[in-house]
């Protein structure tokens, strides 16, 4: 079995922060270092009326029409990509649940984003859209596993207010070393703060603590690399911590046969920590899920 991965040139907005340039980077180094069980594909755009499932229409339209987001200095390049790679969320969705495999998407700039605004880099809330859109195709129960630095308190809004609706299939795991975007837990939105000492040992017990694992439909998995010691996390967490982390979440997928839809999350080039770095970080994902579910 192959794990499709969805990129688009239009993800990368050239020049643009790592957020909306990085995708293009990584994609260039899966295709000059190909990882076997890996299949690079070209998804189909968001739409509007695809976002305007979880995020409020009005907002959604000024984003469209290039008012409102993260990057509208971009103008409408910024558009093209926000569009682009909410839409590579949303394909890997859906190839993971067709097959009960593994795809994902060199997609990034998510959990942060509301309802009806952006915040943190982040314009929509593809984590959320890629599950409303797996409860549309008959998902029961979409576990969101978020371990980016960050916690992921606009995950948390929005699935929130999805429950509100009647929308109750949505829950998530989050394993966070910072308490930027933290928010209070609940029954269906768990966050952690970790530190370097304690990192594998958080998810571990995070991972253990899932009730029922065996009825979660889709797992959507947001795989943050700013948790590294040098992309912006915290000190101890290298590189083969990182690989750890992975290892840990395709092999705790496999073992209880979950389908799984995975997106790059945060990860920062600095002066001594180059894009290139940051890329390599994040092949580690590509890598371990063709370990698994190749």
């Amino acid at each position: 079995m192959t794990v499709p991965v969805f990129y688009s040139s239009s993800y990368s907005i050239a020049g643009g922060f790592a957020t909306v340039g990085k995708s293009s980077v990584v994609a260039r180094l899966l295709r000059d270092e190909p990882i076997d069980g890996i299949d690079l594909r070209e998804p189909r755009p968001a739409t509007a009326a695809d976002v305007a499932r979880v995020h409020d229409p009005d907002y959604v339209a000024r984003v469209v029409s290039g008012e409102r987001g993260q990057f509208t200095e971009h103008g409408s390049e910024f558009v093209v990509s926000v569009m682009a790679s909410t839409g590579g969320v949303v394909s890997a969705v859906e190839a993971a649940l067709s097959t009960r495999g593994c795809a994902g998407s060199l997609s990034s700039g998510l959990h942060h984003a509301r309802h009806d605004r952006d915040s943190g880099y982040c314009t929509f809330n593809g984590l959320v859209i890629g599950a409303r859109r797996a409860i549309d195709l008959g998902a029961r129960r979409v576990l969101i596993l978020d371990f980016d630095a960050h916690c992921g308190g606009g995950t948390a809004s929005l699935i929130e207010r999805l429950r509100l609706d009647g929308i109750t299939g949505i829950e998530q795991v989050d394993v966070s070393v910072s308490t930027f975007d933290h928010y209070p837990s609940s029954a269906w939105a768990v966050c952690w703060i970790a530190d370097g000492r304690n990192y594998l040992g958080t998810i571990d017990e995070a991972l253990d603590l899932v009730l029922d694992p065996f009825s979660i439909d889709l797992v959507i998995y947001n795989a943050g690399m700013d948790a590294h010691e040098s992309a912006g996390g915290a000190s101890g967490i290298t590189e083969s911590v990182i690989r750890e982390r992975e290892r840990m979440v395709f092999s705790w997928a496999r073992w209880h046969d979950l389908p799984v839809a995975w997106v790059l999350a945060g990860g920062y080039p600095s002066a001594t920590f180059t894009i290139d770095d940051v890329a390599r970080l994040h092949r580690i994902t590509a890598e371990e899920s063709a370990r698994a579910y190749g």
